[in-house]
Order: C-alpha cells, then structure tokens, then sequence
C-alpha cells in the first residue's frame, strides 16, 4: 500500500475518497486569492487618485515654464477648481488642433507664459 510519508508504490491504487480529500487539502482557496488581489488593486488605484494637480497660483512663472517644458503637456490648475491642459509646442496637439499661446497667473506675476493650449480647428475659424 502506502509508505510511512503517505506516498503510494507503482502499481498500487488509492481509495477515491481519499484522493479527492488530497487533491482539496492542496487546492488554494480561489476566493481568498481574489479578495487579495481585489484589496491590493484598490490600495494602489487609491494612491493615485489621491495626488493633485499643480497649481500655477503657487508656484514661480519660471517654475511653471520648466515643468511644460520637462513634460512636453501636462494639466495644471489655475486656481480654484479650474485646471487645463499645457502643452510645449504644437507636437503635443491632435493633428486637427493648433497651439494657441496660454497666459496664466503664477505666484510671482499675474500673467504668465508658460507655453501653449490646444485649441479644435484651424486658427482662423474663431
């Protein structure tokens, strides 16, 4: 039959009973794996809810420049719960947008520019 660590010899059967009690002992728990990577997800998801904008009002125009400039496009607020998108160059736009020049307030200066928006349509349809 079996030896002394269960192991059954070549040739020799097992009773199904136990065979199915073997295979659900080792069998992982399938609803704990899915809480685990349920609770793992939201932790992670919830972390990056959690960051905010920039906001142009407090930081330096300079500031402001660099960070369109380093990232090309990026969405900063403009004070209170208004925000938009900043781009470097028209490069950044969708093929039927063109860049129009964007002015905000900084910490150091009321008008600021710190690159571009892009704007739907040809230029000269306003």
């Amino acid at each position: 039959m079996a030896d002394a660590g269960g192991n059954v010899k070549a040739g020799e059967r097992r009773p199904a009973r136990r065979v199915m009690m073997e295979r659900l002992a080792t069998r992982k728990n399938p609803m704990k794996r899915i809480a685990l990577t349920l609770v793992l997800m939201l932790a992670f998801t919830g972390a990056s809810l959690a960051q905010g904008r920039p906001s142009t009002l407090s930081r330096s125009c300079a500031a402001n420049q660099q960070t369109v400039r380093a990232n090309g496009a990026i969405v900063l607020g403009t004070g209170g719960y208004t925000y938009d998108r900043f781009v470097a160059h028209r490069g950044f736009c969708q093929f039927d947008e063109y860049a129009d020049p964007a002015w905000v307030p900084a910490r150091d200066t009321p008008q600021c520019f710190i690159g571009y928006r892009c704007k739907s349509g040809p230029f000269w349809d306003d």
